[in-house]
């Protein structure tokens, strides 16, 4: 009973680790919650291979909705619905990237990825299933009176105007005649990666019908350095520590932040914008503290 009720109390604010733990144990939760007993032996795989996708991640884009949510008085049960839905997306999205019409790999977060575990259809059938829980979980009375901009939103965001068409344009790429600029490589991770994590550092806000301008500064400084620390890590990492593959886009002669600016170069501008993300949240004072360590944490990280 205590447990239950804690989920309708306002979020205790926490350190960064421990708030990072908090939120893989909150999506968690809501998974076994939300996800319905399969009744057949083809929709428990399906389930399955569902749950397996949303195992083992970092949790940081649900982290960003429990902590923004946290900063507007936001309860944890509405919090930690949103905060699966976000992370819905993202495993489907990287079921599909695996896919051997996409990107080919066979590992990801240090385990075999869906597709090998299971086959191709199961991989995409989970991926697709993932993305409609994303907008049903959002779509509920406990996200109250702004859960329609809250699924707009997300739908922008997931979208050709965020990550899918982002995908798209780094998909585009491999195949142009001339590699992207470092211009046209922000433009891709904008949406790629960057949609989500600005949908979910500004998620709180909107639930609160707040505004969320300073937040999503927030998430689109911290989206960009995101980016450039995964491509530090396909050249500096190993596969032991990152969980997947590493090495590919210098094998692949693809552009990156690292192969345009330098590596050492990259690094600075990484810094440069955990400087401009932590600045941004200058009007929450100390208690966005939280926050201002993550944006430290996406470009220390080693997977």
């Amino acid at each position: 009973m205590q447990q239950a009720l804690s989920h309708l109390m306002l979020i205790e604010p926490l350190a960064f680790e421990p708030s990072l733990e908090r939120a893989i144990e909150a999506t968690r939760e809501t998974a076994w919650d939300r996800f319905r007993a399969p009744e057949s032996r083809a929709e428990a795989a399906l389930v399955f291979a569902m749950f397996y996708a949303l195992e083992g991640g970092k949790a940081l884009r649900a982290f960003l909705v429990i902590e923004s949510a946290r900063l507007h008085g936001q309860t944890m049960t509405a919090a930690a619905q949103a905060a699966l839905a976000v992370e819905c997306i993202h495993a489907y999205s990287l079921i599909h990237d695996d896919l051997p019409c996409m990107d080919d790999d066979d590992l990801r977060r240090g385990k075999p990825t869906v597709h090998r575990k299971w086959n191709e259809h199961t991989a995409v059938l989970a991926g697709d299933a993932l993305q409609a829980k994303a907008f049903e979980l959002l779509a509920t009375p406990e996200l109250g009176g702004n859960a329609l901009e809250l699924v707009r939103g997300l739908a922008v965001a997931s979208g050709h105007e965020g990550m899918v068409g982002g995908q798209m344009m780094d998909i585009a790429a491999e195949t142009a005649e001339a590699p992207l600029t470092l211009e046209q490589i922000k433009a891709v991770q904008h949406g790629k990666t960057g949609a989500l994590i600005r949908w979910s550092a500004s998620a709180g806000a909107v639930m609160a019908g707040a505004s969320s301008a300073e937040l999503e500064t927030y998430g689109e400084a911290l989206g960009l350095a995101f980016q450039i620390a995964d491509d530090i890590l396909d050249v500096e990492g190993s596969a032991a520590e990152t969980g997947k593959a590493v090495g590919k886009d210098a094998d692949a002669g693809k552009a990156t932040f690292v192969s345009l600016l330098g590596l050492d170069a990259a690094k600075r501008q990484a810094s440069d914008l955990v400087e401009q993300a932590c600045e941004a949240l200058s009007s929450y004072g100390a208690d966005a503290e939280c926050l201002r360590e993550a944006a430290r944490f996406v470009i220390a990280r080693r997977k």
